[in-house]
């Protein structure tokens, strides 16, 4: 555990400290596009992250491969080998994109030729563990084939969420979290080497995400773009994929009969290993709703859009931190639950508690709905978003008529902010150095009084 703690920080650290160098990189090469309609920042902010978290990962590989225990696993398995190959691979694609904004069918198909490099590098799923049926050995296309849809799938999925300052960062570290401490169950717990790979892949994530988000969280000062989100992505899809259909039922010991007993009585430990994708349950499910929503209104189902999950929070009312917040609480309810789940499936307090939380999260999507007014009397003892609103007329001329002394109430009522439009559109921010989102030494850091407001970021 050691060793995975220092690769996790050293990782860290690197990502940190490279994040800056990395802005101020991103500035001058003006990777920081204009303010777009589906955008929720006001500022053009630089992108480009991912240069920095790249160079973590490569870190965390060199460290983990000149350690006393982890060393054997560079010996023994070539996956860290395929993992690095096909992230340097889809990095780059990323990077392009970030400068030069690539079409999406050929990011789309460079994340299937990454995948096909790990895939011939032996990062592959070569069986698949079917309750009531047993261990089903996949031909070499059929692993291929699943191989490639699972990384172009968690990939995308990522790269989907990633629409406010911290949030699929902070999504995917919480489900590195969580699937780290089931491959180092399944590691040391029933002394399983086929999962080491998986353990040290889900370390090194959440050391790139970690260094990154304090650049990146409210109000963020550079976004890890889509160098950054399909890299993640990707070492995610290939800690499942390591882990996935290379474990034993009959090793892990836990019923005496059949095969097909062992693996129906192994469920709940294949949860997370059939299905990756519930560590990544919430964004998974704004991809799909993505694409019926577009395939839905004729449009293509890269076609960008304001209808995920993220817009709708800040529709509804939450602020910008808020929203952040409760999809970290959803995403970690689902990936913790389905691993307290793997653990102890008799427990009735698991399947409880899961419940409970849910209700509380439920509350929480809902509470802008339910806003309540204290009384006139209380208003002195409460914040100022639980008052009743009150009108702003001048005693010498009232609010309807057009003397210009009922301006200061026409101002209350007015948009908020300096760059909003009175039909309550932004108007566009020209990209530039002094206006860039979070300053360092290149420019002032702005200051907007509306940043708590829902819709006034990223």
């Amino acid at each position: 555990m050691r060793e995975y703690l220092l690769t996790l920080c050293i990782t860290a650290a690197v990502t940190y400290l490279l994040t800056g160098p990395v802005r101020k990189f991103a500035i001058v090469a003006g990777a920081m596009p204009e303010i777009r309609a589906r955008d929720v920042h006001r500022e053009p902010t630089p992108r480009l992250g991912g240069i920095a978290m790249f160079f973590g990962l490569c870190a965390g590989l060199l460290v983990a491969s000149h350690l006393t225990n982890l060393n054997e696993l560079f010996e023994r398995s070539n996956e860290p080998r395929a993992l690095l190959s096909g992230a340097a691979l889809i990095w780059l694609i990323g990077v392009l994109d970030d400068k030069f904004e690539i079409d999406a069918l050929i990011k789309l198909g460079g994340q299937m030729i990454a995948a096909g490099v790990m895939v011939m590098q032996g990062l592959t799923i070569l069986w698949i563990p079917l309750p009531g049926v047993g261990t089903v050995a996949l031909t070499q296309w059929q692993s291929t084939l699943f191989t490639v849809a699972l990384v172009v799938i968690t990939i995308n999925a990522v790269n989907f969420v990633d629409g406010l300052d911290g949030l699929a960062a902070g999504m995917v570290c919480i489900a590195a979290c969580a699937f780290f401490l089931y491959a180092y169950r399944i590691w040391f717990g029933y002394n399983i080497e086929a999962a080491a790979p998986a353990t040290l892949f889900a370390a090194i994530l959440m050391g790139m995400c970690l260094g990154f988000l304090p650049h990146n969280m409210h109000p963020a000062r550079i976004f890890m773009g889509d160098s950054g989100s399909m890299l993640i992505g990707l070492v995610l899809a290939a800690g499942a994929i390591s882990i996935t259909g290379q474990v034993d039922p009959d090793a892990l010991n836990l019923y005496a009969g059949s095969e097909r007993e062992a693996v129906h009585q192994t469920v709940p430990v294949y949860i997370p290993l059939l299905l990756p994708l519930t560590i990544i349950a919430v964004p998974a499910a704004d991809l799909v709703l993505a694409i019926v929503r577009r395939t839905w209104r004729g449009q293509s189902p890269f076609a960008a859009d304001r209808g995920h999950l993220h817009h709708r929070l800040l529709e509804i009312g939450h602020s910008h931190s808020r929203a952040v917040l409760i999809m970290y609480f959803w995403s970690a309810l689902i990936a913790f639950g389905a691993l307290a789940y793997s653990v102890n499936s008799a427990s009735m307090w698991i399947v409880l508690s899961v419940v409970i939380l849910s209700a509380i999260g439920l509350l929480l999507l809902l509470l802008p709905r339910f806003t309540p007014r204290a009384p006139r009397w209380a208003e002195a003892f409460v914040p100022p978003r639980y008052r009743r609103r009150r009108a702003l007329v001048t005693p010498e001329a009232p609010e309807a008529s057009g003397d210009p002394a009922t301006a200061p109430s026409r101002a209350a009522d007015a948009p908020d902010g300096p760059e909003e439009a009175a039909d309550g559109h932004r108007a566009p921010v020209t990209a530039g150095v002094s206006g860039v989102n979070g300053a360092t030494a290149l420019g002032h850091r702005a200051r907007l009084g509306d940043r708590g407001k829902a819709g006034s970021s990223r």
